[in-house]
């Protein structure tokens, strides 16, 4: 499985990162802001891109369209620290896989990738 961690804090992508390494997922790439997410995105076709919601230049939402518009078959993962349902309402199935609150990333983020995998 390859990934795209898109987060505009360095230190969040490397944490990231250490949970990925620690599951034996590999990181195609990583980008800190919008353009680079899509960019990123188109250029890598990673299996998953872990999106954080908030970020400089294009809001994590729009990014999340894009992705699904026109890379169906990436799964998204929004990363962040916002309440969920407040911030994306009925969307949310929409535009992303799996959600993750940034301050459960080392309990949460393993098993939700996995439980998005296994249901395909």
């Amino acid at each position: 499985m390859r990934i795209l961690i898109a987060d505009d804090n360095a230190l969040i992508r490397d944490g990231i990162a250490e949970i990925m390494a620690d599951n034996a997922w590999k990181v195609c790439g990583q980008a800190s802001n919008g353009a680079e997410t899509i960019a990123q995105t188109r250029a890598l076709r990673p299996d998953l891109v872990l999106l954080d919601i908030s970020m400089p230049g294009a809001n994590g939402l729009k990014i999340a369209a894009t992705i699904k518009q026109e890379m169906p078959t990436v799964k998204v993962v929004i990363v962040s620290q916002h309440d969920f349902d407040q911030v994306l309402g009925d969307a949310k199935q929409e535009l992303a896989d799996g959600f993750v609150d940034k301050g459960h990333l080392g309990r949460d983020l393993g098993p939700t990738i996995t439980r998005i995998f296994a249901n395909g």
